[in-house]
């Protein structure tokens, strides 16, 4: 029998292992004539020598990251390059940078860019046996250089696809809901998935969490950008359906299993937070500690940014967590556009009182992401003084994160945004505009 039609070589990255699982969980379901083979490269080496080893046969390259690892990507490609190219091979970028930067991911050395939610679009690429002709969902160069862009890939149920890639055995947290209707200035979800939920149906989670139990896994965990919104169209929480969720998944993990909701890799609106939800939490779940987005301790700040919530709403929320007996995980971004020395000052003293309640402090620093309202917006500068008290409840242990990281990334999406400016905006004039212009 003749090799495949299509090679599919994943760039296989520990932290953007969940894109591919879904993809791949789409493939897995879908019925093709195409013969197409999947490989996993785990290192820029191994993933050149997928590509060497698929001979003569199309191969697609399939890339994924978040913007602040763009720059670093960008350089992981050109070292694949150099180890294996040919005329049979083509690189795609997806994920919220490539949707949000297509032109700039192009330059940057891909041969395509997936616009929007990719499943759709692989299965049609598959069934193309790579050919991007015709197929919405991406942007690319023609044989001229014109840039064609082809659209948004077309938005489908959750129920459609697989949370995960069973065919591959390849598995994660179960993203539960799509999309977001808060519309945060700095979050690129909202403004690559629309602003509204799209939630994953009862029965659907029930029939991933009952194939997990198949295959002994033990723990349940959920991806989406607000926990407690799962089920609701509208910025009120529904406890009956959430209570539904729970009971139905920690039946279905069953008693050696574990059932974690409001923590790691989703959180909790502070708006959201009450005792009765925090008793559902406590009745079904497994963690002792929840994640609540705070952002800022301004509410200034907190207004133009759209957060919809105010810093007391914080600190009810926290009071709330410690009385039922959770760990509190507070995320609070440092260095928004426009803070003068009042925010600055007004978060720093929310984050120690939320320290001296027993919450810990996620510390983040602003970072201008593509396809946000802020994306033209300067850097996160954290001054001197902030970064003095930062490290003193560090040293406490009422402080952690990578926010150091993330002001040396603030700084190169600053500067690839000014490299490719939107028309109309002018980066050298939005330190002085005022918090509440509209983007």
């Amino acid at each position: 029998m003749s090799g495949p039609d299509l090679v599919l070589v994943l760039r296989y990255r520990k932290a953007v292992t969940y894109g591919f699982h879904v993809l791949l969980g789409a493939l897995g379901e879908h019925e093709t004539p195409t013969r197409y083979e999947v490989r996993f490269g785990e290192t820029v080496e191994e993933t050149a020598r997928h590509i060497r080893e698929a001979g003569d046969a199309r191969t697609l390259v399939l890339w994924s990251f978040y913007s602040p690892d763009a720059a670093a990507l960008a350089e992981e490609l050109a070292q694949t390059r150099n180890l294996a190219d040919g005329p049979n091979v083509t690189h795609l970028a997806g994920g919220v940078h490539a949707t949000a930067e297509p032109v700039q991911t192009l330059d940057a050395g891909w041969d395509m860019a997936a616009i929007g939610e990719g499943e759709s679009t692989l299965l049609s690429l598959v069934d193309a046996k790579g050919d991007p002709a015709g197929i919405t969902g991406l942007a690319y160069r023609d044989t001229t250089g014109n840039l064609i862009r082809t659209g948004k890939a077309k938005q489908r149920p959750l129920d459609d696809f697989p949370g995960f890639a069973l065919t591959w055995d390849r598995f994660n947290a179960l993203e539960i809901t799509r999309g977001c209707i808060y519309a945060c200035r700095f979050c690129q979800t909202p403004f690559m998935f629309s602003a509204k939920f799209r939630h994953r149906s009862l029965d659907n989670v029930r029939w991933h969490v009952d194939r997990m139990r198949e295959r002994r896994l033990r723990d349940v965990r959920f991806i989406t950008p607000t926990a407690l919104s799962w089920g609701s169209q509208t910025e009120e929480p529904d406890l009956a359906v959430i209570e539904a969720l729970l009971a139905s998944c920690r039946a279905g993990i069953g008693p050696d299993g574990r059932v974690f909701f409001g923590s790691f890799p989703s959180e909790i609106r502070p708006e959201h937070v009450s005792r009765e939800a925090l008793r559902l939490v406590k009745k079904y779940c497994a963690n002792n500690n929840i994640i609540v987005g705070a952002q800022s301790g301004s509410d200034r700040v907190l207004g133009a940014a759209k957060r919809g919530h105010s810093t007391e709403e914080v600190r009810r929320a926290v009071r709330l967590g410690v009385e039922e007996g959770f760990r509190i995980n507070v995320d609070m971004i440092f260095g928004m556009p426009g803070e003068d020395r009042a925010d600055v000052d007004a978060s720093l003293g929310l984050a120690r009182e939320l320290a001296d309640l027993g919450a810990r402090i996620h510390a983040h620093t602003f970072m201008p992401l593509p396809g946000t309202p802020w994306r033209d917006a300067p850097p996160g500068d954290v001054d001197p003084e902030t970064i003095r008290e930062v490290d003193r409840l560090s040293r406490r242990g009422a402080l952690y994160g990578h926010w150091q990281k993330q002001r040396d990334h603030a700084v190169r999406l600053a500067a690839a945004a000014e490299a490719y400016p939107r028309p109309g905006r002018s980066r050298t004039l939005l330190p002085t505009v005022p918090l509440t212009e509209e983007a």
